[in-house]
């Protein structure tokens, strides 16, 4: 319509973000004879499939071949083993894109399996943070060492209420059993025996998703929430210090060696832990601020006056 009004199409088709190439290769198929149209794009279906030896079996006969398959025995196999049942019968070459076409044709696709979740998601609550240990929030970030070309792994765990980082993992790998690790060593540092475990807020990463870390959190009776994708601010407080990451330490070094952004990255948690100053923690680092918390005799002390709901 824009295009018809007079406007060039280059400028029209920026501003929607379509590329010149799709606009025109659209128009040239348009312009095409409906009889002369493809029904689709690529190349067009051939008809018939080849035998090791070199014949040619039109797709009907390889249709009244697989519906002789699914008469048989053979019924219990899908698209895949139906192709392999023709190639060791008939030494036909059948793909499995064309063996699931076929299949599809003749309505004898066997019915998809659902996918059954262990641990179903739960979604994030709103929650009051009164103190430490009552939300931890977990991520996983990219770092970049240039003498080798490759990247590693930073999974990071922070308190939402101190922004104490109470554990990480680096490493060339991050599994679920790294994350399960990450996480024991935390509570085993930052949990008392006997007192309750924080809830565990992470995105849908496999390694959160996987039935270890979804056994892990059952059997230490912990809380797991898993945030909807694309809805990263419901992960703010350590997509937030990924980001100060990226900013302080990664922009501003390269690594020759994995060695060397280990230790990199070693000084800058212990810098963000204990010396790293926060303007929302009174122009505490992290630690000190937990400390000063655990020390109040009246915690409402700490709290802020709030405007009351409307």
């Amino acid at each position: 319509m824009f295009i018809k009004q007079g406007n060039s199409a280059a400028f029209v088709l920026r501003i929607i973000g379509l590329a010149q190439s799709t606009y025109y290769d659209r128009m040239k198929r348009r312009s095409r004879s409906p009889q002369a149209a493809p029904k689709g794009r690529g190349r067009p279906v051939p008809g018939y499939s080849i035998t090791e030896s070199g014949e040619k079996i039109s797709d009907e006969q390889i249709q009244e071949w697989l519906l002789e398959l699914v008469a048989g025995e053979e019924h219990v196999y899908g698209y895949k083993l139906l192709a392999k049942c023709l190639w060791n019968q008939y030494r036909l070459k059948l793909n499995h894109k064309k063996s699931y076409r076929l299949c599809q044709a003749l309505d004898i696709l066997q019915p998809q399996r659902q996918k059954r979740f262990k641990h179903p998601r739960k979604l994030p609550e709103n929650r009051l943070i009164t103190g430490p240990g009552q939300l931890w929030q977990m991520d996983i970030k990219y770092g970049y060492v240039a003498g080798r070309d490759r990247h590693f792994f930073v999974l990071s765990i922070i308190d939402v209420f101190t922004r104490v980082i109470v554990g990480y993992h680096r490493g060339t790998s991050c599994e679920a059993k790294h994350a399960c690790q990450t996480l024991w060593r935390a509570l085993d540092q930052h949990c008392a025996p006997g007192s309750e475990r924080p809830v565990i807020r992470t995105d849908n990463g496999p390694q959160f998703v996987s039935h270890l870390f979804g056994d892990m959190c059952e059997s230490w009776k912990m809380t797991h929430e898993r945030i909807p994708p694309r809805t990263p601010d419901l992960n703010a407080f350590i997509e937030s210090f990924h980001s100060n990451m990226e900013r302080d330490l990664f922009r501003k070094e390269e690594y020759a060696t994995f060695e060397g952004a280990y230790e990199a990255l070693d000084r800058y948690m212990d810098f963000y832990n204990h010396r790293r100053m926060h303007t929302s923690l009174r122009n505490l680092p992290p630690v000190r601020f937990s400390e000063w918390v655990m020390s109040l005799e009246d915690r409402s002390a700490f709290f802020w006056p709030r405007k009351k709901a409307k």
